[in-house]
């Protein structure tokens, strides 16, 4: 299959009312996976819902086994119990839900995933439309046509939605859950994903304007809207992704109010003027008080034999934070450090493999004092002649590791001192200790791993350290967790055989 050539930029701001920011984004044009998620809950709680949406949503989609459209419904829906789960398990965060617009590029369509009231349009030949709908009772009227789009900005119920990812359980398959569309990409075509933040403050014919004037720099567009939103009021947070078609141009665009076959300079004098008015207002708006956004370009640094680096420690003596480092299908006989805001994955799922470290028996992956880096999709492998002490040892480090499997190490994960990482769809078995080992005060984010077999303890959190434990699935493994926190830890995951469950709900014994 042929990848589409595509520009794309993707940014986020808080808006000038609220000092938190519940949205967040995630782009990945490798893939062609493009991401805006709305929390609901209020600060932390909005926050740590769409954090749990992106980070399942994108693990989900990585993995590209079954059909778009199934990939994406399972994607949602993990995301939805996921949080649920969390919610339940926290006070904090009890009735924390979120909105969420994904858009998945194949084979010269576009598959969109949706529920609640963030958008998805479609911007071509002059026109715009919206191709989501929102799931909100002033949404509705305004498809129906009872409510014009002005009227419906200005609705005091339109921050209301009567759809959304974690207030309750959903199947994939659930009626009245996701909505799911396949709509064409053409070359000459952009599409736009927005939180509410943009649509409830900017109309959709600025919108189009605003994209249009920019064709060609993405990063442009959303700089302008989120500027636009903020001028308009910044009532809400506000993100905005927009990717466009290789053969998508301002000059494909019909003027608002011309007429087909019309003036051509009058058309030109407009586009012109309208140039103008948008510079100076951008720029009037932007050295007052709006904060440049943020634009996210994924640079990709590829891994293995006949690329550019022939080895991960190469690609990462150059990486700079928002890389991302893309390693082949191969063996790897490397200790990898990770390196903060750098994502390190193998190209296809557990294809790219790490066996010893270069120092003997040393850990293979380490993350010190790391911050936003991302491990993802490797098999680290153990044998009796090649022995790994530690597969992955975090320390102090805040960073996401998924889709990753440990097999036969000492201690298949070690995590020390202040670390709050996320382990994530990982399969970690076989191990001659503990599969996951936690040491110090901190409280990692271990959900949805398979963790079987390891002859220490499957999860052993020591010296104050409270992990959060969501869907896990234990074979022949005891957990060890402070006893206020095992009559949860027995509710929310799956022990697959009896004496295991027995054993974890045993009071530990003093050391």
């Amino acid at each position: 299959m042929d990848k589409p050539k595509i520009r794309f930029a993707g940014a986020s701001d808080a808006g000038r009312v609220r000092r938190n920011n519940e949205d967040a984004l995630h782009v990945d044009a490798e893939r062609g996976i493009f991401l805006v998620v709305d929390g609901i809950g209020g600060q932390a709680a909005g926050e740590k819902a769409a954090e749990i949406a992106v980070g399942r949503v994108r693990a989900r989609l990585e993995r590209q086994t079954g059909t778009v459209e199934q990939r994406i419904r399972e994607a949602i829906t993990m995301a939805n119990n996921e949080i649920l789960e969390a919610a339940r398990g926290n006070p904090q965060w009890e009735g924390m839900a979120c909105v969420l617009t994904v858009a998945v590029l194949d084979n010269g369509s576009a598959v969109v995933g949706h529920v609640g009231d963030s958008r998805a349009y479609q911007i071509r030949g002059g026109r715009i439309q919206k191709i989501t709908h929102d799931h909100s009772p002033v949404g509705e009227r305004e498809d129906n046509g009872e409510l014009s789009e002005a009227e419906a900005m200005r609705h005091p119920r339109r921050n209301e939605v009567y759809r959304d990812v974690g207030s309750e359980e959903h199947a994939p398959d659930d009626t009245d859950f996701i909505e799911l569309q396949r709509i064409p990409f053409e070359p000459d075509s952009a599409l736009l994903l927005c939180s509410d933040g943009l649509s409830d403050q900017v109309g959709s014919g600025e919108i189009q304007r605003a994209v249009e004037r920019h064709a060609g720099d993405p990063g442009r567009a959303v700089e302008e809207l989120i500027g636009a939103a903020n001028e308009a009021g910044g009532k809400d947070n506000v993100t905005v992704v927009v990717v466009e078609g290789e053969n998508f141009t301002a000059g494909a665009a019909a003027a608002p109010g011309a007429a087909a076959g019309g003036d051509s300079l009058g058309r030109a004098l407009w586009f012109v003027a309208g140039l103008a008015l948008a510079a100076a207002g951008a720029w009037f708006s932007r050295s007052l008080w709006v904060p440049a956004p943020v634009v996210e370009h994924v640079h990709v640094l590829a891994v293995g034999r006949g690329a550019a680096y022939p080895t991960i420690a190469a690609a990462l003596a150059t990486a700079r934070a928002g890389d991302t480092i893309d390693v082949a299908a191969g063996e790897y006989n490397e200790q990898v450090h990770l390196t903060s805001g750098v994502t390190v994955r193998s190209h296809s799922p557990r294809a790219a493999i790490l066996r010893a470290a270069p120092l003997e028996n040393g850990p293979a992956v380490i993350a010190e004092n790391v911050q936003g880096a991302r491990l993802s999709g490797f098999r680290i492998l153990a044998a009796r002649d090649m022995p790994i002490a530690i597969g992955i040892l975090i320390e102090n480090s805040n960073l996401e590791v998924d889709d990753v499997e440990v097999d036969g190490a000492g201690v298949g994960v070690e995590i020390r001192g202040a670390a709050n990482p996320e382990l994530r769809a990982n399969a970690i078995h076989d191990c001659s200790r503990e599969g996951v080992l936690i040491l110090g005060a901190s409280e990692p984010w271990i959900s949805h791993n398979d963790i079987r077999r390891n002859k220490g303890a499957g999860i052993d959190a020591r010296d104050g350290a409270r992990p959060a434990l969501v869907g896990n699935v234990f074979e022949k493994n005891v957990v060890e967790v402070p006893d206020d926190m095992k009559p949860a830890v027995m509710e929310r995951n799956t022990f697959l055989d009896s004496a295991a469950a027995a054993k974890k709900a045993a009071p530990r014994k003093k050391e």
